[in-house]
């Protein structure tokens, strides 16, 4: 069982950069791969980014390739999303989630999910 709590989100200007971070409780956490998703108004929670258990292999989606970076701290049990030149399209509620093996892209086969964060990028 793990439980995520994203914190970080907030309203910034348009090329700002924000700093994500996702707890998690459980004394497996290290076992679990863990995924970035987003959701914004109106459209379906897709995919931003994923970090194996390990933290050795990292994955975006190609609209915040090159502009956020995943990392995890397992001694911490947190993982970050480090997102640079943020742009509107980037507004949305930012949720972790966790999974055993390793990332996919897919929402459904992630077990554990986060409240979420709000992201709001102003032009």
């Amino acid at each position: 069982q793990v439980q995520l709590v994203e914190s970080g989100g907030g309203l910034v200007q348009a090329g700002a950069s924000l700093r994500l971070s996702c707890a998690a409780s459980g004394r497996t956490f290290n076992t679990y791969a863990v995924g970035w998703f987003r959701q914004a108004p109106g459209k379906e929670r897709e995919f931003v980014s994923g970090i194996t258990f390990s933290g050795i292999n990292t994955y975006y989606a190609d609209s915040v390739k090159g502009r956020f970076t995943i990392s995890r701290d397992n001694a911490k049990a947190m993982v970050y999303l480090q997102m640079n030149t943020l742009k509107r399209e980037d507004t949305a509620v930012y949720y972790c989630a966790a999974k055993h093996w390793g990332v996919t892209r897919t929402t459904d086969d992630y077990d554990y999910w986060g409240q979420g964060t709000q992201v709001t990028v102003s032009s």
